[in-house]
């Protein structure tokens, strides 16, 4: 085991959290069997596996913003016709291989995966491990939860990836065989099922869900035994490759009902807080072990983290300097400008997840007319003053990111059992509509129960079909601004479908503002291309708007769901969906190229050859970095039309 303090003495780096959670030791002196020799040392080397998530390259900001791929919630508008020299527009399907964040993100992933095979060889050849030992066991399983991530979000990703489970030093080769991804996941749910019963609950755990936990590995198994049962593109039936699923998928479909099942029935959180208070205490480093969050990815202050500047609405500063001690944001990970219209209007989440106005350096609330909306759900303004981070303040903000939710492994149970029993009238069909519920009773004031919860599900609960559609959109709701969608939509196979409309959305409405009118869209007809607005003073009510403080104002809107009448003295006028070129006569190029590696509207694109009953599939894979095929003598190529 002495092989082990070289790499460790590298990647053992002195990190301070604020219980000292990453505190970990790089003292190179130290023999073998002083490392994985007593308890409080191999902790102190696990916190190096969690390192490896603490990268904006990762999981800080690339993992929901560089690659959070356009869609009908999640949205980046892009003006360029062709593709930017760097190769980095992955938003829009049309990245290169050339592009430095896919490069990082991979590094960091396999770094992390190394760091992982490392520990949990080093721990199970240790002197000291014992099966029956659960702080052992707690400590294996957390490196083997931590390690399936990595490899999950690559698959998810990439499709086929290297694939290795062992210290690279005891490999024949360094290059790592691809291994096709549905072994990948095989694998690595058999893997979670024998950690699982080792592992503890996040409240008994010292830092709670900031620690990989039992109900965390349960709904690893459970969501990466969808993804293996959903569909995912296969490099074959052309260049940009086929949608397709596995024969077998029903089987991990009935893996991820029991392991959500068993998730759900441990009891160990809940729902209880509001669906806000969840995001704001994210934003004050408040950490809950026993609500929604089963696993937030932990973050350090001022080093790391991106979650609430890109993030949140954008705001405003003078050469980086802020009037107010909150910093300045930028707010560009944002969402799809017609996202807030599929809410119902009591859907308590949709103004604590759709944002409609910034902040400018004065700090007057200036109102968004753009081609998306920001995505509130993290804001560096949800900060009580005593956690804000300073007025020359930006980025590193150290809000945790919230990789798993409560939420999201009961409607994966609700989703699992109607694929499995072929609807909810069977065995498990109503524990799958509760499950539903719980979502639901959380977006709606208890007053709308009845209609909103209630009766929305017993009327979704009819067929397979409808509460499967109740599944998708309670989802989209649930998870905006998350960077979900994309990947729900490609297990479902709607992706494509998807992207179709939401690229149509956009083009009617900009024809519109040209005087120009799409057949089979009519319903654009009633949006409110005028929207009238005020400023008014800030409530200091969390339950109205997030930032209490008097000196902000807010923007009160005047119907902002359909088109109306001018309301009368002290109201401005805000005119949106201006997407209209009139010297070209056609809509702006934001509208045309935003989903052009799959639909391009411009001259020369391919709008006209496209067939809304036979889609191609989208190119969400991304290809292997340059060095890494190069590196592989040819072992590694790219596929789906990369070159």
């Amino acid at each position: 085991m002495r092989k082990y303090l070289i790499i460790f003495s590298i990647f053992l780096l002195p990190l301070v959290s604020c219980e000292h959670f990453l505190e970990v030791s790089s003292d190179s002196k130290y023999e073998d069997d002083y490392v994985f020799g007593n308890k409080e040392e191999i902790n102190r080397v696990l916190t190096a596996v969690y390192a490896s998530m603490m990268s904006n390259d990762t999981y800080g900001n690339a993992y929901f913003s560089t690659f959070a791929l356009n869609n009908d919630v999640e949205f980046t508008a892009f003006s360029n016709q062709l593709r930017n020299v760097n190769g980095e527009d992955f938003r829009v399907f049309d990245g290169a291989q050339h592009a430095a964040s896919i490069q990082r993100f991979w590094d960091k992933q396999y770094e992390g995966i190394e760091r992982a095979n490392i520990f949990i060889d080093g721990i199970q050849s240790s002197p000291v491990f014992n099966k029956n030992d659960i702080d052992l066991t707690q400590q294996l399983g957390e490196a083997k939860v931590l390690r399936a991530i990595f490899y999950h979000d690559l698959v998810v990703m990439f499709g086929d990836v290297p694939f290795n489970t062992e210290p690279s030093m005891k490999l024949s080769s360094f290059v790592i065989p691809v291994t096709d991804r549905n072994q990948i996941l095989s694998f690595l749910i058999e893997d979670l099922r024998g950690a699982a019963s080792g592992m503890k609950s996040a409240a008994t755990l010292t830092h709670g869900v900031e620690r990989a936990s039992k109900e965390l590995c349960y709904g690893m198994i459970a969501r990466m035994a969808l993804t293996r049962g959903g569909y995912a593109l296969y490099p074959e039936g052309g260049a940009q490759g086929t949608m397709k699923r596995m024969p077998d998928y029903k089987d991990y479909y009935s893996v991820a009902m029991q392991y959500a099942d068993s998730a759900i029935s441990l009891g160990t959180h809940n729902l209880n807080k509001p669906y806000r208070q969840v995001f704001i205490d994210q934003t004050n480093n408040i950490v809950s072990n026993n609500d929604d969050p089963i696993f937030e990815i932990p973050f350090l202050r001022r080093s790391s983290s991106n979650v609430g500047f890109v993030t949140g609405a954008a705001v405003g500063s003078v050469e980086g300097i802020t009037n107010h001690e909150w910093g300045a944001a930028s707010g560009g990970m944002r969402l799809n400008a017609f996202y807030h219209y599929s809410f119902d209007r009591k859907d308590i989440r949709k103004d604590y997840t759709v944002g409609m106005w910034s902040y400018d350096a004065a700090r007057v609330p200036q109102v968004l007319v753009d081609y998306s909306m920001y995505n509130n759900k993290w804001s560096k303004l949800w900060a009580d003053p005593s956690k804000a981070l300073g007025n020359q303040s930006a980025g590193a903000t150290g809000i945790n990111l919230p990789y798993m939710r409560l939420a999201d492994i009961l409607l994966m149970y609700a989703e699992a059992v109607n694929e499995v029993e072929e609807g909810v009238m069977g065995t498990h069909g109503a524990k799958a509509v509760e499950a539903l519920k719980q979502v639901r009773r959380r977006a709606f004031e208890p007053a709308d129960h009845p209609e909103k919860v209630d009766a929305y599900t017993n009327a979704a609960a009819a067929s397979k079909e409808a509460f499967f559609k109740a599944i998708v959109n309670e989802r989209k709701w649930e998870f905006g601004g998350e960077n979900i969608r994309w990947k729900d939509l490609v297990r479902w196979n709607l992706y494509s479908k998807v992207v179709y409309d939401s690229f149509m959305e956009y083009y009617t409405v900009a024809s519109m503002a040209g005087g120009d009118f799409i057949d089979g869209y009519e319903k654009y007809e009633k949006l409110p291309f005028n929207k009238f607005f005020r400023r008014v003073p800030n409530p200091g009510n969390r339950n109205i708007y997030p930032v209490t403080d008097s000196r902000f104002q807010i923007i009160e809107f005047y119907n902002p769901w359909e088109a109306t009448l001018h309301p009368g003295a002290g109201w401005e006028i805000a005119t949106y969906y201006n997407w209209y070129n009139e010297d070209t006569s056609i809509p702006r190029p934001q509208i045309l190229y935003s989903y052009r590696g799959f639909i391009n509207g411009g001259p020369g694109g391919n709008l006209g050859m496209m067939d809304p009953n036979n889609l191609p599939p989208v190119r969400y894979i991304l290809p292997f970095p340059n060095h890494a095929v190069q590196m592989s003598n040819g072992a590694y190529k790219n596929n789906y039309g990369y070159n």
